[in-house]
């Protein structure tokens, strides 16, 4: 890797941890609002990361290299551990006295919106700490969505490019310049984000709890301000099916969003991915709502209600729960352990192996059998209409092999620091996949990843990260020809 590269990778992560040091100042006035004396922690985690940014910044100023996928990979590597390091700043430094294991699992399941915890006492928290946790989450929602629509897939790594794939027209950009989409993107989000914290509001929750929620709902990332989560307003119906409209917003791609709300675009809305994502949504609630009916002979619309926020809290990976699923029976739990694996689509918030993967793979199988029959035939993979480039099938299968061989080494490592099977092999799924809770009495929705020991909780945040950046990202920087000239 030549120095050039390195310095400005460098450079473009300390100018993001500028920025995000400024965003410490939100908690900062919000406990000096409620005369809390961790205002004074914001305050100066803000001023210390913020300084030590800009100089690193000024330190690394200079000529830009060339565009690369090298390039590309370290920046995208950099920017991510940045975010995890600064967000941890707060928390180790907070009242809370939390080891350094525990604040940095805290920040990175925030900046990667998993939504695993480690932290009790959520209720009586200091709420600038819990904004801190809410915007963490946020900015990483907003990042994963750029990530994925952008990134990702010219590094070959994953995702559909909007501008290849999402748009429903792709020989017409509808925007003419990148800026352009970009603050169109943000925009929406915001006020999506903005409408997610109203229709919580009006429909029964405090402000503080309608922001907070609002900004990790929309970023499908799960934490909550009670020890509860969502169980907390599990009488309200109103409430949760407010968080299911939103989670399910969160899944669906911001690049067609973006077509459909400014451009009134509504062939834009037929994107395979979307059809995909909403059938095995569907299904699942309704399967898991008449199991619950007829085994629990609970009232059908509570039955579903209950149904679809947990599911589709799991499936778009938000973490959220109104209770212990684990409790519901043998299918139920089946169900959320497969739900584990899906996530929503590609430039969504969403972690998850995703739609898109699972159509692709799907063709692949059904090509694949049909040449059996047919061996000469030659036979395209197709996304709806659009033939689908070799390197795109090979990313799917590349990205799902890894991510088995991968879930399978973590799996042994947990279970080496004595947590049982179930545990085990739920935790390594749920961090891979950046879902949240798990399953058992230990990381369940009812659990706490707490008990965790500190080598456990390393292990995890390494888990979250992989997961959050495609696992391709990650590991290629490992390799010794990525760091060759």
């Amino acid at each position: 890797m030549q120095y050039v590269a390195f310095r400005a990778a460098i450079h473009i992560a300390s100018i993001f941890a500028i920025y995000l040091s400024l965003a410490m100042l939100l908690p900062a006035a919000i406990d000096l609002y409620y005369d809390n004396k961790d205002w004074r922690i914001f305050a100066f985690s803000a001023f210390f990361s913020g300084g030590l940014a800009l100089a690193v910044a000024l330190a690394t100023y200079g000529r830009a290299p060339a565009i690369s996928s090298r390039f590309g990979f370290l920046v995208v590597n950099l920017l991510w551990l940045t975010a995890c390091i600064v967000g941890a700043i707060p928390l180790i430094a907070s009242s809370l006295d939390l080891t350094l294991a525990d604040a940095a699992f805290e920040s990175v399941s925030a900046v990667t919106a998993t939504g695993s915890t480690v932290l009790v006492g959520l209720d009586a928290m200091p709420p600038g700490l819990l904004l801190w946790r809410s915007i963490l989450q946020w900015v990483g929602g907003l990042g994963v969505i750029a990530l994925g629509l952008f990134v990702l897939p010219f590094l070959n790594v994953g995702g559909i490019s909007y501008f290849r794939l999402e748009s429903s027209d792709i020989s017409d950009k509808p925007f003419d310049r990148f800026s352009n989409f970009a603050i169109a993107l943000l925009s929406i989000y915001a006020a999506l984000t903005l409408a997610c914290a109203i229709a919580y509001a009006a429909a029964g929750m405090t402000t503080f709890d309608a922001i907070n929620h609002a900004l990790t709902t929309l970023a499908t990332a799960g934490f909550s301000t009670h020890d509860s989560s969502m169980g907390f307003y599990a009488d309200n119906s109103a409430v949760l099916w407010v968080g299911i409209v939103f989670m399910f917003m969160g899944a669906v791609p911001f690049s067609i969003l973006i077509l459909f709300m400014l451009r009134g675009n509504l062939d834009a809305l037929r994107d395979p991915q979307i059809r995909v994502f909403a059938t095995y949504t569907l299904l699942f609630v309704l399967a898991v709502a008449i199991y619950l009916r007829v085994v629990t002979d609970r009232p059908f619309f509570d039955a579903l209600t209950h149904a679809a926020f947990n599911f589709v809290s799991i499936i778009t990976t938000t973490g959220y729960a109104t209770e212990d699923y684990g409790q519901w029976g043998g299918f139920a739990i089946s169900a959320a352990f497969v739900a584990m694996f899906l996530g929503g689509c590609s430039g969504s918030t969403t972690g998850g192996i995703k739609a898109y993967r699972f159509l692709i793979l799907f063709e692949l199988v059904a090509n694949g059998l049909r040449r059996l029959v047919y061996p000469n035939m030659v036979i395209a993979v197709r996304y709806g209409d659009r033939p689908v480039q070799d390197e795109l099938q090979r990313a799917v299968v590349l990205y799902i092999s890894a991510f088995l061989v991968i879930w399978a080494v973590i799996i042994l490592l947990l279970a080496a620091t004595g947590l049982d099977l179930v545990s085990a092999v739920s935790a390594a799924l749920t961090a891979l996949t950046n879902v949240g809770p798990g399953l058992g009495p230990v990381v369940g929705p009812a659990g706490n990843f707490s008990p965790l020991a500190d080598f456990a909780k390393w292990v995890m945040a390494f888990a979250m990260l992989l997961g959050r950046l495609e696992i391709l990202t990650v590991l290629v920087i490992f390799s010794p020809v990525f760091w060759r000239r």
